[in-house]
């Protein structure tokens, strides 16, 4: 009998949302300079590599992980310096993170609320868990439209409310200040989102204690674990103990644990490629801006929002030049015409400019 089910008894059978939606795209980056992820471009120093390497080799790959991942999770506490009585709970990236916070805030009728443009995941993942999503959108300039945003809070009550800071597309970190009006209007669960704390110049993180409904998600992928898929929730045990309770079982592995534990004792030099990045980032942004026809905004993370005339055709005359990055065009109104690059090595950065002038060029004498 054949395994397969009929298009027709798929479509009945999967719920209407599913069946509308789009699968999140990785796109195939053989062979091609990669700027469309945000990751860290550095390598490690062979010291680690080596130390990595052997105790790699002796890991128990036979045995299931240490289910509470007691190590790490003590390394995460220590080297970020978490508040007094606040704890971490760990996940397979931020992604399962957001998934596991909607499934336990999804009461009947409930409503996660988040801004837009801004990670497409949230409201993704709103939808896989069946929740109602609330979007408010950015102001013109891609700062907190705050009026806005308090006025959907009082109104749609959200069960569940997540900030990126800084925000991933726009690149901006919004108003401190104004994270703090949303979270005391909030009756529900804050979350902000720092998963690129290592390029921002702010956190909410020391700010835990004086919020019951705050929690902080952070991911060491962009610092430059990316391939560990390793992200963390901090906040009080008054939340991580129920939450925890959804936590599938084994979720970061026995080779994750080890070697973001190392890493974390070597923080002091991811840090350091960080304030490279930094410096990588502020050397891009001046190039973009001098540019014809680019507009390149500021950016607190590790890419860089720019708009061009003819996105798509420029984006597309970059890969034919070997050089990936993300388009966003058509994503969402206030991105249309909009790409982002993260900020690679220096090499890297330079031959995406030189790719842009040239693919930039190219879509003026096609119009001519």
């Amino acid at each position: 009998m054949s395994s397969v089910l009929p298009t027709s008894r798929v479509e009945k059978l999967m719920r209407q949302e599913i069946l509308d939606l789009h699968a999140y795209h990785v796109p195939p980056s053989a062979g091609l300079v990669k700027l469309d992820a945000m990751e860290n471009p550095y390598g490690l120093p062979a010291d680690v590599r080596d130390e990595i390497a052997h105790l790699v080799a002796d890991a128990a790959i036979n045995r299931y992980p240490d289910p509470a991942a007691t190590t790490l999770r003590a390394a995460i506490r220590t080297t970020l310096g978490l508040p007094q009585g606040m704890d971490v709970l760990l996940g397979n990236g931020s992604d399962e993170l957001i998934q596991l916070l909607a499934i336990a805030l999804n009461k009947p009728g409930a409503a996660l609320l988040s801004v837009e443009p801004s990670f497409v995941m949230y409201r993704m993942i709103a939808t896989f868990a069946g929740m109602r999503h609330i979007a408010v959108p950015l102001a013109p300039d891609f700062s907190l439209d705050l009026t806005a945003t308090l006025a959907a809070i009082r109104r749609e009550q959200p069960a569940l409310v997540f900030l990126a800071y800084p925000n991933n597309p726009t690149g901006n970190a919004f108003d401190a200040e104004a994270i703090c009006q949303i979270i005391e209007a909030s009756e529900g669960l804050v979350v902000v989102d720092e998963a690129y704390y290592a390029f921002a110049s702010d956190s909410f993180m020391s700010r835990l204690p004086d919020y019951p409904n705050l929690l902080v998600m952070r991911t060491f992928s962009k610092l430059g674990m990316a391939g560990l898929r390793l992200g963390f929730l901090a906040g009080s045990t008054d939340w991580l103990t129920q939450l925890e309770k959804l936590r599938l079982p084994y979720n970061v592995g026995v080779l994750p644990q080890i070697v973001a534990t190392v890493l974390l004792a070597h923080h002091d030099e991811l840090l350091r490629q960080a304030e490279q990045i930094k410096c990588d980032r502020a050397v891009l942004l001046a190039a973009l801006r001098a540019v014809s026809g680019i507009t390149a905004f500021a950016s607190e993370a590790n890419f860089i929002l720019f708009r061009v005339a003819n996105a798509t055709t420029v984006f597309n005359g970059l890969k034919q030049r070997g050089v990936l990055i993300k388009n966003l065009n058509g994503a969402h109104p206030a991105l249309a015409d909009c790409l982002r690059v993260t900020v690679g090595a220096a090499a890297e950065n330079a031959c995406f400019i030189a790719a842009l002038k040239e693919s930039l060029q190219d879509t003026i004498n096609q119009s001519a």
